[in-house]
């Protein structure tokens, strides 16, 4: 049997036939049964599946990106469930986006930070407010609401102030780390909340504990986008601009900085790494990819208000990036992934189950012990459990192999070189 097994493992066409055979199964499953939230699961399953094939880095994206554009988003249009499953989808990509920038500053550079949703919220309150009649209290100039064709340029500007804000968080924190780190970054968060549930008065600016409503919603050569199926899309273009940003700083000089400020930052220091400069780059580049959801987050509630944006929300990212794995791109994506999902659809259909079994009298459930009553407690086991058996998360990080063989032999062949053909290299 394991004989069997290793030669599978060994062969990329046995992985693309039982690959395609099960993306065909679960769409086919998608499409005939609307309302099945498993076919839903088990389609996005693929995509997990897909990652530990032996496929080409290429492949793999092209693979995703078909069963993500095209595949998806067709399967499940054929129902009343398509605009909910949209829904979900949306917000596991935005979920996603977060959890990534946050990765940046915890996993890669080791500070941990507790205020992070206050990024999302800065990017959010700055659409909210210009997208709005709100700016017109305090605007002196200009005609407001903006239209929605704005909302495309806000989406740039959302993320530069949310980074100029990840800066200003950094400064204080530069001589601070471990446990006083988390307090500075958890009053942050908090500070930014009331800031924005306050300053209704004496200028209303962001309305107070009301919140904004009735947000201008994006558009794109006269269409207005007001569905999820149609906030997918934008959600997907981000996520896939925030991934390939990612996995580019991972392995850059900056990425190494912040790993090698992680595991130690005096060593780090005495090779050279400028410290300053290597944390307000996490603080600043984390930040960003969440005030660029946070537009993205208020153009498609139609409304803004503190409450969206708790301690809470930043424990929630925290807990995905554990649980996938810090400073893994792939296990937080997962742990992005399936906390999103779980929150939103397992506990839910699960308490919806066992109401209508309560309701026909099968069982007696109090309302308080329901799954999504129980979602605290639920995540703090799933933590707990992970914890003590898989404490590297889902996907653990993984660090590239450098062979010295290799690496002696490239020296070799650039020390053959002679200085003219090297100066002809560099012209070219």
């Amino acid at each position: 049997m394991k004989t069997l097994w290793k030669k599978y493992e060994q062969n990329k066409l046995a992985h693309g036939i039982f690959l395609l055979i099960y993306i065909g199964v679960t769409s086919l499953s998608l499409y005939t049964a609307q309302k099945s939230v498993t076919a839903f699961l088990l389609l996005l399953t693929s995509l997990l599946l897909l990652y530990f094939t032996k496929f080409t880095n290429l492949t793999k994206w092209l693979i995703a990106g078909f069963v993500l554009v095209f595949l998806l988003p067709f399967t499940a249009s054929n129902g009343d469930a398509y605009q909910s499953y949209m829904e979900v989808s949306t917000l596991v990509g935005i979920y996603i986006a977060m959890a990534l920038g946050l990765n940046i500053v915890v996993g890669m550079a080791g500070l941990l930070d507790l205020g992070f949703v206050a990024f999302f919220a800065v990017g959010a309150y700055t659409y909210g407010i210009f997208a709005t009649a709100q700016a017109s209290n305090f605007m002196p100039f200009g005609t407001f609401p903006l239209s929605g064709e704005s909302f495309w340029l806000f989406i740039i500007i959302g993320g530069l102030v949310a980074a100029l804000f990840g800066i200003l968080l950094g400064i204080p924190v530069l001589r601070v780390k471990g446990d006083y780190l988390a307090i500075v970054t958890l009053g942050f968060g908090e500070i930014i909340r009331i800031i924005f549930n306050n300053l209704d008065r004496p200028i209303n600016i962001t309305n107070g504990a009301m919140g904004i409503s009735s947000v201008t919603p994006p558009r794109l050569f006269g269409i207005d986008f007001l569905y999820p199926s149609q906030f997918y899309y934008i959600v997907l273009v981000l996520l896939f601009f925030t991934i390939f940003t990612v996995r580019r700083f991972e392995h850059s000089k900056i990425g190494r900085s912040w790993k090698a400020v992680r595991e130690n930052e005096i060593a780090a220091q005495a090779m050279g790494v400028p410290l300053v400069r290597t944390k307000l780059m996490a603080f600043a580049i984390g930040a960003t990819f969440s005030g660029m959801m946070g537009v993205v987050f208020a153009a498609k509630q139609a409304f803004v208000d503190p409450t969206s944006f708790t301690l809470l929300e930043s424990i929630t990212i925290l807990v995905m990036v554990v649980l996938g794995g810090m400073g893994s791109v792939p296990g937080v994506i997962l742990g992005a992934a399936v906390m999103t999902i779980l929150n939103l659809q397992v506990l839910t259909e699960m308490t919806n189950w066992l109401n209508q079994l309560s309701l026909s009298g099968i069982i007696s459930i109090p309302y308080a012990l329901s799954p999504a009553k129980m979602q605290r407690f639920i995540f703090g086991a799933l933590l707990i459990l992970f914890a003590l058996y898989r404490p590297k998360g889902l996907l653990p990080a993984k660090n590239r192999i450098f062979i010295e063989k290799d690496l002696q032999g490239a020296n070799r062949k650039a020390k053959l070189v002679t200085p003219q053909e090297q100066s002809e290299n560099e012209k070219l």
